[in-house]
């Protein structure tokens, strides 16, 4: 299962969960319903050098998608889903 990191209020997030509504190999986890949500989010993106891109720009990073393995990806191609073609992730400005 993969599990996406997103928050209802971010326009990229919001084009991803159509795409992985009633899919069983993704879950939907919204940073901003929960703290401990956002908790186990910027738990990774302080510490995985997969957001230090994201980071340097001013993007908080999300939708981001963590494969079963662990591995993490901020590009919804790279999971099977459409990508918004100027979409990268959301900005903290």
């Amino acid at each position: 299962m993969i599990k996406v990191y997103g928050m209802d209020t971010c326009p990229y997030c919001e084009y991803v969960k159509p795409q992985i509504a009633d899919n069983a190999e993704f879950v939907y986890i919204d940073i901003g319903k929960n703290v401990e949500n956002l908790h186990e989010f910027l738990k990774l993106r302080d510490h995985r050098d997969e957001f230090t891109p994201y980071k340097k720009e001013g993007d908080v990073g999300i939708p981001c998608f963590v494969r079963e393995d662990g591995s993490i990806t901020l590009e919804p191609k790279e999971v099977g889903l459409r990508p918004l073609s100027e979409a990268k992730t959301c900005r903290l400005d």
